[in-house]
């Protein structure tokens, strides 16, 4: 049995990047009381090199989509880990938000969400469980295909 989310995500083989810092006016993670907001985290590998660009359909597949917000949900977690000390400190994945690059007709948007979703419910099991937006957009910061944010409730 895992005694705890840090050992859960060792036993994923999931590597926790160091998280890159804010490249604009604004602050990675804020703590309110018993919640940590993280902003935005774009689908960047641990080199920060873009795993997907552009939009989802025209540049690159909905799979390739899939992959890159389960890698922004890592970066949600590497921010986490860097703003408390553990993952041990989550109490519950309140709201996720994913904004998914894609032309006005694209209809699979909550597909391509899955990826971090899925990513939070193997890590946390029911505490992952959450709520979540997904919305459409016609492009995001340094053309990346998918970005997550997060709410979560702390101990």
């Amino acid at each position: 049995m895992i005694s705890s989310f840090e050992e859960r995500v060792l036993e994923l083989g999931i590597d926790l990047p160091v998280p890159p810092a804010s490249v604009a006016n604004y602050v990675a993670t804020y703590r309110a009381g018993t919640l940590l907001v993280v902003s935005g985290q774009l689908c960047m590998d641990s080199s920060a090199n873009l795993v997907a660009r552009g939009r989802v359909e025209e540049d690159i597949t909905i799979e390739e989509a899939v992959r890159a917000a389960r890698t922004c949900g890592i970066n949600v977690l590497a921010q986490v880990r860097s703003a408390l000390g553990s993952l041990d400190q989550v109490k519950q994945i309140v709201r996720l938000g994913g904004f998914i690059a894609a032309s006005p007709d694209f209809r699979e948007h909550a597909r391509i969400m899955n990826g971090a979703s899925d990513l939070m419910v193997e890590v946390f099991g029911e505490q992952g469980r959450h709520t979540r937006s997904t919305v459409g957009v016609a492009s995001l910061p340094f053309q990346a295909s998918v970005e997550v944010e997060a709410i979560i409730e702390i101990v």
